[in-house]
């Protein structure tokens, strides 16, 4: 039977960040769900550094469909768990289904692979952090430490069922890292 992968999603995510694990979860042959806060067609984002900017810089990219919303997904059916960053982490992480959906996976030891922003909504529920290590966009360093978790200056790490990311150039890493753990 074909393992079963949960994205959590929304406008605004990291085009890179979503295209790169939904592609590389089909080609191994995993049946993959994009949750939104609606099933409906997201506007990704790209998201680039510009010689003189202090910061990163967005531009709208491609349409990705959601197949399903949040308040439809039934975390048990899911092997593992994959959370692109972007922009969609600080506000899907407001929606009541999401803290439930990600805690299942913490609690169940399930695989979950997340990339930049992602630790946004780990923040939101900062029990699923206490004494875990990850790594994140430096921007959400912070925020990783106000929830209780122990931020690692890396690109990648990873810390029991999960693996962080810092950013869209870890994602070959990240996703080497998912899958050995989804298939064990």
């Amino acid at each position: 039977m074909s393992k079963k992968v949960l994205i959590l999603a929304g406008d605004a995510v990291e085009a890179l960040e979503i295209y790169y694990p939904y592609y590389r979860c089909l080609e191994a042959g995993y049946e993959v769900t994009i949750a939104a806060p609606s099933a409906k067609k997201l506007q990704t984002v790209v998201h680039d550094f510009v010689e003189g900017m202090d910061t990163y810089i967005e531009r709208p990219a491609y349409g990705l469909e959601s197949n399903e919303a949040f308040e439809n997904i039934k975390p048990d059916k899911y092997d593992g768990l994959i959370i692109p960053g972007g922009r969609a982490p600080e506000y899907i992480r407001l929606n009541e289904h999401v803290p439930v959906i990600v805690k299942h996976f913490f609690q169940e030891g399930k695989p979950i692979a997340a990339v930049c922003h992602a630790a946004q909504i780990f923040a939101a529920i900062p029990e699923v952090l206490n004494g875990r290590e990850l790594t994140a966009y430096i921007a959400c360093k912070p925020e990783v430490q106000a929830a209780g978790g122990t931020y690692i200056e890396k690109n990648l790490h990873v810390d029991a069922n999960l693996i962080s990311g810092h950013a869209w150039p870890d994602l070959p890493g990240l996703m080497r890292e998912f899958i050995s753990l989804l298939e064990k």
